[in-house]
């Protein structure tokens, strides 16, 4: 079972280096640097590592609990996690060559205007995260803890 700490160390550091990026990249300039794109990429495999985890290590144990009610949480988290994963797929091929590790911006307004409603989403689901995901597993635990 993953650690708590682990996640909210790594829901800390996507929200830095999301803040990072969208105050970098307001400036067109700044979108052509080294530092954004190593910055970008570092955020995207987090996310994506994230996302991962969080499906595999909470949702897949929610998922075999018998609370009918938790089952469905755990599978409307994984329905939405399918549903980022194929934005956010589909962010990173519109707006970065990962071949030559760069951005690939022809209108910076549009792209600001994805950046930032690609990461409002992140944000949100990781906030959702914490206060509906979270919660179960620990009520879970606690409740293992008071059987044994």
């Amino acid at each position: 079972m993953v650690a708590f700490a682990q996640l909210h160390a790594q829901n800390h550091k996507i929200t830095e280096l999301s803040n990072v990026f969208l105050y970098l990249v307001r400036e067109r300039s700044m979108c052509d640097t080294d530092v954004a794109c190593d910055v970008f990429f570092d955020l995207t495999n987090r996310v994506k590592e994230h996302m991962e985890l969080v499906d595999r290590e909470i949702c897949g144990r929610l998922i075999s609990v018998p609370d009918q009610s938790v089952k469905n949480t755990a599978n409307r988290f994984l329905s939405g996690s399918t549903e980022i994963k194929r934005i956010f797929a589909s962010y990173v091929k519109e707006w970065c060559s990962q071949k030559r590790h760069a951005l690939t911006i022809s209108d910076h307004s549009a792209f600001l205007r994805d950046t930032e409603q690609m990461f409002a989403l992140v944000m949100d689901r990781l906030q959702r995260e914490t206060e509906h995901l979270y919660p179960l597993i620990r009520k879970l635990d606690d409740s293992d803890k008071q059987v044994a």
